[in-house]
């Protein structure tokens, strides 16, 4: 069994809960604060998310295992290159809210991808803030 990676970000962010959610969970704004990623819905429980400029990229296809808004989405990730969980949590905290994005995955590329891993969690860690303090400049201000 493949032993998964984890990783996670957390920011602030000056709006309410309900409102920092909606702009989470409205796939098809997902590239306006995911850099470089475009997202959508497919059928009820399905998404997909490509990443990259096409062709240099890749799909990461989705299950949606848990919805409860405003404050959590859970994803199985199913795709070829990335698979795993994956969740979105809003808070409320003082002037706003606290979210956090975290990913347990299964890297590819075997022992290769893991050996990577001490040197690529800081930089998915840091993409994962630098997208979500993209997120909380589209929203205003609690």
């Amino acid at each position: 069994m493949v032993r998964p990676v984890y990783t996670a970000a957390a920011v602030h962010v000056p709006a309410p809960p309900e409102q920092v959610f909606a702009l989470m969970t409205d796939w098809s704004r997902h590239q306006e604060w995911m850099f470089m990623t475009t997202a959508r819905r497919v059928g009820e429980d399905g998404l997909e998310a490509y990443t990259g400029m096409r062709p240099f990229g890749f799909l990461d296809t989705m299950t949606i295992t848990h919805w409860e808004p405003p404050t959590l989405v859970r994803v199985t990730h199913t795709g070829r290159v990335v698979r795993g969980r994956g969740a979105f949590r809003v808070r409320p905290h003082p002037g706003g809210s606290r979210v956090v994005w975290a990913e347990e995955l299964e890297l590819p590329f075997g022992v290769v991808g893991r050996a990577a891993w001490p040197l690529v969690r800081p930089i998915a860690a840091a993409f994962a803030r630098h997208c979500l303090r993209r997120l909380a400049r589209l929203l205003p201000p609690a």
